[in-house]
């Protein structure tokens, strides 16, 4: 498979999130057998490299969105929506 293709193919970050929160809430509960509590672990340790890759690939968005004319970064602070209770 292309890596377009496998790009096109993937998810994105929230749907990535999300199903990882799902199989951690599986996990937790207990019930999975040692076969499926294994395959919902590898699935997870995937879903979780992909989030990383897709935060990094952002950080290095903005980092260029921030670089200034000359080159330099300029750090700029960044107001981040507080934490919600869920």
């Amino acid at each position: 498979m292309s890596k377009k293709k496998a790009e096109f193919n993937e998810p994105t970050f929230e749907e990535a999130l999300s199903e990882l929160e799902t199989i951690v809430k599986l996990m937790e509960e207990g019930n999975l057998s040692l076969d499926d509590a294994l395959a919902k672990f590898e699935k997870g340790i995937e879903l979780s490299r992909l989030c990383s890759r897709k935060l990094a690939q952002a950080e290095k968005r903005i980092d260029l969105l921030l670089c200034s004319e000359s080159g330099e970064l300029k750090l700029q602070p960044v107001d981040l929506p507080e934490d919600r209770d869920e």
